[in-house]
């Protein structure tokens, strides 16, 4: 027998989907609970916020697609690891996959996101 999947508001947020567009127009679908890292993110999608973001699922960030890339690729970084100790985080393979040319402008935006 298969089983009906409940699709009302009423399911877990935490496994809620959400959609987050740059400013050169690529889109990124992640997890609510993924994109929930980001304190700006986060804030701009709680539905008590009252912000058109929330009812639509819909972040626009204001970075490029590439910056919007390594950030999403960080939030989901930080999420599998964070039960981890810290001697067992490889950091530096998510070091290098960052091109230095875009570091500092990474470093603004993931400031700017409260990561």
């Amino acid at each position: 027998m298969t089983e009906d999947v409940e699709m009302s508001g009423s399911a877990d947020s935490s496994n809620d989907w959400v959609r987050i567009i740059s400013s050169d127009g690529f889109a990124f679908v992640v997890k609510r609970n993924i994109a929930n890292i980001s304190g700006t993110i986060r804030n701009s999608l709680d539905m008590e916020s009252g912000f058109a973001e929330a009812s639509a699922k819909t972040y626009t960030a204001t970075d490029r697609g590439l910056i919007v890339q390594k950030l999403i690729e960080y939030m989901c970084f930080k999420a599998h690891y964070q039960h981890s100790k810290k001697e067992e985080v490889p950091i530096h393979e998510f070091i290098e996959r960052i091109p230095p040319e875009i570091v500092l402008e990474l470093l603004l935006a993931a400031d700017y996101l409260d990561m």
